[in-house]
């Protein structure tokens, strides 16, 4: 498989594409936390959760700051805008294919009851 560097909405997709990024950022939206006790609470290795947090960082997902020998984990500052957009052009798409559905079932029963008809 060829890897290559992802950029933007790709790279959004990509980090949220995971269970355990996605509990991250949600952890995450409660409090700051470091990476140790991310790690903790997502019963991971350090190394582990690195790497998660690094891809949620290249995101802009999650930014990072180390005091000492401590990394601290806060949301970024990237706020799904672009993704949000994305998503609600298909769920429109969507809605109107399930609004077409309806109107043709609604007339197939009309007509099944003006018609006299019955599957039964």
């Amino acid at each position: 498989m060829v890897q290559c560097a992802r950029t933007g909405i790709d790279a959004s997709f990509a980090a949220l594409a995971d269970g355990t990024r996605r509990g991250v950022l949600e952890q995450l939206a409660r409090a700051d936390a470091s990476i140790t006790d991310l790690a903790r609470k997502f019963h991971m290795t350090l190394t582990g959760m690195k790497k998660h947090v690094g891809v949620l960082e290249q995101a802009g997902l999650v930014t990072t700051m180390k005091v000492g020998r401590v990394r601290t984990c806060t949301l970024g500052r990237l706020a799904l805008e672009q993704e949000a957009a994305w998503i609600e052009r298909y769920r429109q798409l969507w809605a109107a294919r399930f609004d077409e559905l309806d109107r043709v079932v609604e007339e197939l029963q009309r007509k099944e009851g003006v018609d006299g008809r019955s599957k039964r």
